[in-house]
């Protein structure tokens, strides 16, 4: 399974959501807090493509958004895939 790194704030719903769905999974993440820390949130935004809003996630090294994209992928079944290639 590939390791999931996603990008989180404090008190962000959709972060919860996200971070629900990957335990469900049983996927291998690592969550990087960026809610007070500015360079992790320049790293974050420049991985992201400037994309500034929390949660990003990047499966392995591809990005795939943030919550609302990663649930469309769930509801799709191709999230199981992306986790496993």
């Amino acid at each position: 399974m590939k390791t999931v790194t996603i990008y989180t704030s404090p008190m962000c719903p959709y972060c919860w959501r996200a971070l629900s769905l990957l335990k469900k999974k049983n996927a291998n993440f690592k969550e990087i807090n960026v809610g007070m820390n500015p360079k992790l949130r320049a790293e974050m935004v420049d991985r992201a493509g400037g994309v500034t809003s929390v949660p990003q996630i990047f499966i392995g090294a591809h990005h795939i958004g943030g919550c609302d994209e990663m649930m469309a992928l769930e509801r799709g079944g191709r999230l199981d895939a992306l986790l496993a290639k």
